[in-house]
């Protein structure tokens, strides 16, 4: 073990997390020791520690954060009657079939103390209800987006729909259950033995959900609006591909409007030059998130992108959304550091390296994403 880890655990006052403007700075999805870089995790109020050497910082359970007393007990109380409502009815809507007017997901969405408008809860019961795992949990069974009424009447104004990366199919399946003429289809349809990354659930889809590619079915349907809720924000194919295969007029977009986390670079480029928004519909969302049904009308006149990505260095064009150089100038003169971020490599040339914190090199040379 090295001389700057040993001098940390010299006493457990010594450890800390790595500060920026007051909040805690996180390389590889954890906090960092202010003083080595390590992986920290919290080991009791106010209090950490360092993980454990080849192992993922420890995630601290509600019960015990109550048990140091960061959760007050009525916040605890109150956080057990939610969740035992919550989990009756998840286990009952795995189970379900969807009838006219039904909408589990947006049931369950207001046990938890989801609103139109806002969550209000105190910093004990968001902690205790551990809203990030409820959220991973009810879009695996359900959908990124969580429906209401009011934006499903907007769809069904614009039917006959196609929604395409449609996942557990479960707008699609609310739209058909009143009535509404809606096809579904998904690269890779969920359920057993499905290679859907995003929803692991195990139950079959709320519906028919067909097996085919977000090009292939837009292209396939252009007398149809085009709906997309929540195309990822990395990947090309699911959105800008789509749009620019489909050769109807209306798009709905469901996620987050402007520079929001659905959506490539070039979508949202798309959207901003050859389309109109005509409608909008607020969604309940999940904290820090800004969630819409967003109704475009295609522009009568096409025009070209003119805002292309170029790379830092020599100015040659590369991949819409890339960061940074070309591969051609990465390799011609390499960065001091780089790191693999997603789809993207991120540089630190050595002016930046030399600024940085020493806890915060030494943690992105030990990355596992480090590239040099």
């Amino acid at each position: 073990m090295s001389s700057r880890r040993a001098a940390c655990e010299a006493g457990p006052a010594l450890v800390r997390p790595l500060l920026s403007a007051g909040r805690r700075v996180t390389v590889d999805g954890h906090a960092i020791c202010c003083h080595c870089g390590a992986a920290v995790e919290l080991a009791g109020p106010e209090r950490w520690r360092h993980a454990a050497p080849g192992r993922a910082p420890a995630r601290v359970r509600p019960a015990t954060l109550r048990r140091w007393n960061m959760i007050a007990e009525d916040d605890w109380r109150e956080a057990e009657r939610r969740l035992a409502a919550y989990r009756a009815g998840l286990d009952a809507a795995a189970r379900r079939i969807l009838a006219p007017g039904d909408n589990p997901y947006l049931e369950l969405f207001g046990i938890l103390g989801g609103r139109d408008d806002a969550w209000r809860l105190t910093s004990g019961l968001a902690l205790a209800l551990e809203l990030g795992e409820r959220r991973r949990e009810l879009a695996s069974l359900f959908s990124w987006a969580v429906p209401t009424a009011p934006a499903l009447e907007a769809l069904a104004r614009h039917a006959p729909l196609v929604e395409c990366g449609a996942g557990m199919g479960y707008w699609s399946a609310l739209l058909r259950a009143r009535g509404i003429d809606a096809l579904a289809y998904d690269a890779a349809p969920p359920g057993e033995g499905s290679a859907n990354a995003f929803h692991r659930h195990g139950r079959r889809p709320w519906t028919t959900v067909s097996r085919a590619t977000a090009v292939a079915a837009a292209r396939r349907h252009p007398g149809r609006s085009l709906l997309l809720c929540w195309p990822p924000y990395d990947d090309d194919a699911a959105s800008y591909a789509a749009l620019r295969a489909y050769r109807g007029g209306t798009l709905i977009h469901v996620g987050e409007p402007g520079e929001g986390a659905t959506g490539s670079v070039r979508f949202r480029r798309e959207l901003a030059l050859n389309w109109t928004l005509e409608e909008e519909v607020d969604l309940p969302h999940w904290p820090r998130l800004r969630d819409r049904v967003m109704v475009y009308r295609r522009n009568p006149r096409r025009r070209a992108h003119l805002e292309r990505d170029r790379c830092f260095e020599c100015r040659r064009f590369i991949a819409t959304g890339a960061i940074g150089r070309c591969d051609a100038c990465y390799e011609r003169r390499p960065p001091a550091l780089a790191l693999r971020s997603g789809r993207h490599r991120v540089e630190y040339p050595q002016d930046v390296v030399d600024a940085m914190p020493p806890a915060l090199r030494r943690a992105f040379e030990a990355s596992p994403n480090r590239i040099r």
